[in-house]
C-alpha cells in the first residue's frame, strides 16, 4: 500500500493546535467525573467512555464542542462542583427539579460563557451572594423558582445587564428586592411572586423596563398605590399583581397599554371605579376579582374583541352589564357574581361567543335569561342564583349538550323545565330551589346527574315509577312543592343515594317496607305530609341512616326497636305513635323526637312523656284501712325525705359558698346570666365532652332553648401551675380575638381553685365527630326541618376554608400574630350551618415579634398532628399550625384519622409515601365521596395537604395561600369550572428526606 497519499493528512495533523484533538476527550473526562461526583446516578447510566458525549441526551454540542447540559428530574442529590466550569463553552445549564442543596453555587462564576442557568425546583438555602453580579456577563436567563433563598436580593444582581429574564418565584425572600432591577433595560420576564418580602411599594423605576413583557408579583407583600406611569412599560403583555395589599384605584393608564393581554389583580383591595379608558384591544383576560370595586363595567370593555374571560366577581360593581360585552366575539368565561349589579342580563350573551361559564349570581338581575347562551354548544356551567330573574327557562337550553352544572335557586322563575333539559348527558347537577316551577318530574333524568334541588317551587304530580332508573343520584332535595301520591317502592332501588328531602308535600299511603338500595342513604326527611302505617324496622338496618325525620304525619303504631342504631337526630313527633319508647333512643338526645304522640310512653322524663307503668290486677280485694295506713306512711316517708333533702341541700351550699366565696365573673360581651346560673348545672348529665384540660358542658341559660359550652379547667395538684398558664393564654388571646371563624368567648368564671370558660354553644360540636363517624351530634334549621347534613365533598370543603380562615386572621391579621399549636379536627367546631370555627386556645401563645420565631418552653400538641420540627427544636413559628391544618386536609379527603396510617405511620407520612410512588391520588381518597363531579378538586385539596406537611417549614405554604387555593377550588366546586388550574397552584410533589 503507498505511503505516500497519507503523508499530507500527517503533516496537516501535527500543524493542528493540540487543544483541538483533545478537546472532545477532556470534556468526556470532566462529564464523567461530574457524574462521579453526584454518586453515579441511574438516570445517567449510559454515560460511559465508550460513547461520544455529543450523543447523550442530556448534552448538546455545536460542532464537537459541548456548550450545553440539561439535567431536568435526573433524581440527583449533593452540590454543584467547581470543576463543573472547565468546559469553557458551556453557555447552557439545566439543572432543574432535583435535590441540591446549600448555598447558591459561587462555583458558577467560573463559567464566563454561561448565558442561561436553571436552578429551578432544588433545596438550595440561605442569601443570594451580594456578589452574584460575578456570574458570566453574558448571562441572560437567571431561573431559582421553587427554593429555599432568604434574605434580600442583592442590588448586585442589576449588573447583570444583558438579562432578559429574572425568574425568583416561590422562594422564602424576607428582605427587600430593590429599585435597581429597573435598571436592567433588556429585561422581558420578571418574576418576584409568592414570596414574603418586606411591605414594599412597586417601584417606579419599573416603568423604564420598556422592553418587559411580563411582569409577576402575585403576592409579594406590596403595599401602597399602583404606580400611575405604567404607560412608560409599552411591550407589557402580562401583569400579575394579585394577592397583595395594594391601595387606591386603578392607575386610569394601565389600559391603554396597547401590548396588554393579561391583567390579574385579583384580592389586592383595591378601591374606586374600573378606568374607562380601553386601548389595549388585544386583551384577553382581567381579573379584578376579589376587591373593593365600585361604579360600573365600563363600556370600553365591549370594545375588547379579544376578550376570553372577565372576572369581576366579590366587587361592589353597580349598574347594568353593557349591552356590548354580550356581542363579544371571543368571549368564554364571565364571573361577574356577589356585586350589586342590575338590570337585565344583555340578551345577546352567547349569540357570537362560545361561551364556557356563565356566573352572574348573587346581584339584583332582573328580566328573562338570554336565550342563547348556549348558542354555540360550549356552555358548561349556568350559574345564576340568588338574583330577580324571571319568566321561563329558555327552551333552547333542551339542546345544549355540554351543559354540566344548571343553577339557577333563589329567582322568581316560573313554568315548567323544559323536557329535554332534564336529560342532557353531561348535567351533573341542577339546582332550582326558591323559585316559583311547575310541572311534573320526568321518568328518565341524566345519566351522570347526581345533585337534584328543587325545593320550595310548585312541583305537581307523583314521584314517577322509573324513578329506578336515575342510578346516579346522591341528592334529591324536593321539600316544599305540591308532590302527591303514594312513595313508590322503586324510589328505595336508587343505588347511590345519600340525602332524600321529601317534606312539606302531600305523599299518601304507606312508607315502603321492602328497601331494594338505599346502601349509601344518610338522611331521610318525609315529614309534614300525609303518610299513614307504621313505620317500617328496615329503616333501622340502613348502615349510614343517620337523620330521620318522620314527624307530622299519621303514621300509627310502634316505633321499631331497629331505628336505635345509628341515628344522631330522630323527629317522630305529631304523628299517632303508640307504644314504649326503645331503649337505644330513651335519651336524653331525643328529647324533642317524640312529642305529641299521646300513645307513647317513657320512664324518662326528659322525653316529656307520660311514664310507662306496669298494672296488675290482684284476685284479692286490699282493705280500705290497709290502704290508708299504707298511704300514711308514705307520706311521713315523703315529708322526711324532703326535709332531710333540703337540709343536705342548704348545708353543702353553705359548704360551697364558703369554700368558693370569691368567684370573679368577667363577661367580654353583653350576656343575660351570670355565674349562679351556670355553677348549679356544673353536673354530668349536661357533660358533652372531655379535653386534655378537663370536662365541657352544655348549660341551658334560658328558657328558649339558648345553650352556652363551658369548659371546666382540672384542678390535680400537680398539673395546677400548666393549667393556669393555659387558663390565663385562653382568656388574653380569646377576649381579643373577633372574627366569624373563630369560636366567641363570652366570659370566664375563676375562683383559687377553679378555672371555667364559657362559650358561644356550636350544635354540630367538633368536626372529627362527623368525619370519623364518632357520635355527631344532630342539626336543625330554625325552622324544625332537617339539614342536609352528611358531610358531603361541598360541605368538607365550606369547613376546610372556613377553618383556614379562621388560621389566617390569627396568623396575619392579627397583630401581634397568634400561634394556636394544637391544631386537629377535634378543635373544629361547626354551628348548624356547618360554619367552621377554631377553638381550644389552651396551648396558644401570642408571638413576641411578627416574623420572629418564638421559643417555647415545653413541646405540645396532638400526635398525627405535630409538625415534625417538634422532634429536634422547641423554636417554632405559624408553620407548626400550617403542618396541622395540611392533616385536616388528608383527613377531609381521605376519611382516615390523623393516626391512621399503614404500619404504625401518621396519615401524613402514609399520604407522601404513596405520593412519592407516583400512584394515582384517586386511590387514596374516601370511598364515601368518589363523585366524578368532584375528584379533580378532591386532588388539589390533597395535593394541598401535601404541600401543608412538607417535612421542612419553609417548604410550607402560608395560611394565606392556603386560603387563595381553597376559595378557587370553591368556586370550582358546584359552578361547573375546571380546577386545573387551582392545582396548578399547588406545587409538585417535592421529594424529601422522609
Amino acid at each position: 500500500m503507498p505511503i505516500l497519499p497519507l503523508f499530507p493528512l500527517l503533516i496537516l495533523l501535527f500543524l493542528l493546535p493540540f487543544d483541538v484533538i483533545s478537546q472532545p476527550q477532556n470534556d468526556q473526562t470532566i462529564l464523567l467525573n461530574l457524574k462521579r461526583f453526584w454518586s453515579n446516578p441511574p438516570s445517567l447510566s449510559h454515560w460511559n467512555q465508550s460513547s461520544n458525549p455529543c450523543t447523550w441526551s442530556e448534552i448538546t454540542c455545536t460542532a464537537t464542542t459541548i456548550t450545553g447540559i440539561t439535567m431536568k428530574d435526573k433524581q440527583i442529590h449533593g452540590t454543584v462542583p467547581p470543576f463543573i466550569c472547565d468546559l469553557k463553552n458551556l453557555t447552557y445549564l439545566n439543572l432543574n427539579s432535583n435535590y441540591f442543596t446549600g448555598d447558591f453555587p459561587t462555583a458558577l462564576y467560573s463559567c464566563t460563557n454561561l448565558q442561561h442557568l436553571d436552578l429551578s425546583q432544588n433545596y438550595f438555602v440561605g442569601s443570594l451572594p451580594d456578589d452574584i453580579s460575578l456570574l458570566s456577563p453574558e448571562l441572560r436567563y437567571l431561573n431559582l423558582f421553587n427554593n429555599n433563598f432568604t434574605g434580600d436580593i442583592p442590588v448586585s444582581i442589576s449588573q447583570l445587564s444583558k438579562l432578559t429574564s429574572l425568574v425568583l418565584q416561590k422562594n422564602l425572600f424576607n428582605g427587600s428586592f430593590s429599585e435597581e432591577i429597573g435598571y436592567l433595560t433588556d429585561l422581558e420576564l420578571l418574576d418576584l411572586s409568592f414570596n414574603d418580602f418586606k411591605p414594599s411599594r412597586l417601584p417606579p423605576s419599573f416603568s423604564q423596563l420598556k422592553k418587559l413583557r411580563r411582569l409577576y408579583m402575585a403576592e409579594a407583600n406590596l403595599i401602597g398605590e399602583i404606580p400611575g406611569n405604567l404607560s412608560g412599560m409599552i411591550a407589557l403583555e402580562l401583569l400579575d399583581l394579585s394577592q397583595n395589599h395594594i391601595s387606591g384605584s386603578i392607575p386610569s393608564d394601565l389600559f391603554t397599554l396597547k401590548n396588554l393581554t393579561e391583567v390579574y389583580l385579583y384580592s389586592t383591595d383595591l378601591t374606586g371605579e374600573i378606568p374607562d379608558s380601553i386601548e389595549a384591544m388585544n386583551m384577553k383576560i382581567i381579573d379584578l376579582s376579589a376587591n373593593k370595586l365600585t361604579g360600573q363595567i365600563p363600556v370600553g370593555f365591549g370594545k375588547l374583541t379579544s376578550l376570553t374571560n372577565l372576572s369581576l366577581m366579590f366587587n361592589q360593581l353597580s349598574g347594568e352589564i353593557p349591552l356590548s360585552i354580550g356581542r363579544l366575539p371571543s368571549l368564554r368565561n364571565i364571573r361577574i357574581f356577589e356585586n350589586n349589579l342590575s338590570g337585565p342580563l344583555p340578551p345577546d350573551f352567547g349569540m357570537y361567543s362560545n361561551l364556557d361559564i356563565f356566573e352572574v349570581n348573587q346581584n339584583r338581575f332582573t328580566g328573562n335569561l338570554p336565550e342563547n347562551l348556549c348558542n354555540n354548544g360550549k356552555l358548561i356551567g349556568l350559574i345564576v342564583f340568588d338574583n330577580g330573574l324571571s319568566g321561563e327557562i329558555p327552551k333552547t337550553l333542551e339542546n345544549c349538550k355540554s351543559l354540566k352544572r344548571f343553577h339557577v335557586s333563589g329567582n322568581i322563575f316560573s313554568g315548567a323545565i323544559p323536557g329535554e333539559l332534564w336529560k342532557v348527558s353531561l348535567l351533573d347537577t341542577m339546582i332550582m330551589n326558591d323559585n316559583s316551577f311547575s310541572g311534573e318530574l320526568p321518568k328518565k333524568l341524566a345519566p351522570k346527574l347526581s345533585t337534584l334541588k328543587i325545593s320550595n317551587n310548585r312541583f305537581t304530580g307523583q314521584i314517577p315509577t322509573g324513578v329506578s332508573s336515575w342510578t346516579s343520584l346522591r341528592v334529591f332535595e324536593a321539600s316544599n312543592n305540591l308532590l302527591d301520591g303514594v312513595l313508590p317502592q322503586e324510589l328505595t332501588a336508587i343505588p347511590y343515594l345519600e340525602t332524600l328531602l321529601l317534606d312539606g308535600n302531600r305523599f299518601t299511603g304507606e312508607l315502603p317496607v321492602t328497601i331494594v338500595s338505599w346502601r349509601s342513604l344518610s338522611a331521610l326527611n318525609l315529614s309534614t305530609n300525609q303518610l299513614t302505617g307504621q313505620i317500617p324496622g328496615s329503616l333501622g338496618f340502613l348502615e349510614s341512616l343517620t337523620i330521620l325525620d318522620l314527624s307530622s304525619n299519621d303514621l300509627s303504631g310502634q316505633i321499631p326497636s331497629q331505628l336505635g342504631r345509628r341515628l344522631v337526630f330522630l323527629d317522630l313527633s305529631n304523628n299517632n305513635l303508640n307504644g314504649i319508647i326503645p331503649s337505644q333512643l330513651n335519651i336524653g338526645a331525643f328529647d324533642r323526637s317524640f312529642l305529641n304522640n299521646p300513645g307513647l310512653c317513657s320512664d324518662n322524663p326528659s322525653l316529656g312523656l307520660k311514664p310507662c307503668r306496669s298494672r296488675t290486677r290482684s284476685s284479692s280485694k286490699i282493705s280500705t284501712k290497709f290502704v290508708v295506713m299504707i298511704a300514711f306512711i308514705a307520706v311521713i316517708l315523703l315529708l322526711l325525705t324532703v326535709l332531710i333533702t333540703r337540709y343536705v341541700i342548704v348545708w353543702y351550699r353553705r359548704r360551697k359558698y364558703v369554700l368558693d366565696s370569691n368567684w370573679r365573673f368577667t363577661s367580654f360581651t353583653k350576656l343575660n346570666f351570670t355565674e349562679t346560673l351556670i355553677l348549679p348545672r356544673l353536673t354530668e348529665n349536661n357533660v358533652i365532652g372531655h379535653g386534655g384540660s378537663g370536662k365541657v358542658y352544655r348549660i341551658a341559660v334560658n328558657r328558649s332553648g339558648e345553650f352556652v359550652a363551658v369548659k371546666k379547667i382540672s384542678t390535680k395538684r400537680d398539673l395546677d401551675q400548666r393549667h393556669e398558664k393555659e387558663f390565663l393564654a385562653e382568656v388574653e388571646i380569646l377576649s381579643t380575638i373577633r372574627h366569624s371563624n373563630i369560636v366567641k368567648l363570652m366570659g370566664c368564671i375563676s375562683c383559687d381553685n377553679s378555672k371555667l370558660l364559657v362559650y358561644e354553644y356550636l350544635e354540630n360540636q367538633s368536626l372529627d365527630r362527623w368525619l370519623h363517624r364518632k357520635q355527631a351530634p344532630s342539626s336543625r334549621g330554625l325552622n324544625g326541618s332537617v339539614r342536609h347534613v352528611v358531610l358531603d365533598w361541598p360541605k368538607r370543603l365550606h369547613i376546610a376554608l372556613g377553618a383556614a380562615q379562621g388560621l389566617s386572621y390569627m396568623h396575619h391579621d392579627c397583630s401581634p400574630g397568634v400561634i394556636h399549636r394544637d391544631v386537629k379536627s377535634s378543635n373544629v367546631l361547626l354551628d348548624s350551618d356547618f360554619n367552621a370555627k377554631i377553638a381550644d386556645f389552651g396551648l396558644a401563645r401570642i408571638l413576641a415579634k411578627e416574623s420572629e420565631l418564638n421559643t417555647m418552653s415545653t413541646v405540645a400538641g396532638s400526635f398525627g398532628y405535630m409538625a415534625p420540627e417538634y422532634a429536634y427544636t422547641i423554636k417554632v413559628n405559624e408553620k407548626i399550625d400550617v403542618y396541622s391544618f395540611g392533616v385536616i386536609l388528608l383527613e377531609l379527603t381521605t376519611g382516615k384519622e390523623s393516626s391512621n396510617g399503614k404500619e404504625h405511620s401518621s396519615l401524613a407520612e402514609w399520604a407522601w409515601q404513596h405520593g412519592l410512588r407516583g400512584a394515582p391520588i384517586v386511590d387514596v381518597l374516601d370511598n364515601e365521596l368518589k363523585d366524578p363531579v368532584y375528584l379533580s378538586e378532591m386532588a388539589s385539596v390533597f395535593k394541598l395537604g401535601l404541600w401543608c406537611t412538607s417535612k421542612l417549614p419553609t417548604n410550607r405554604p402560608s395560611m394565606k395561600e392556603v386560603c387563595q387555593i381553597l376559595l378557587r377550588c370553591r368556586m370550582a366546586t358546584g359552578n361547573g369550572q375546571n380546577v386545573g388550574n387551582v392545582a396548578d397552584n399547588i406545587p409538585l410533589l417535592m421529594v424529601e428526606n422522609m
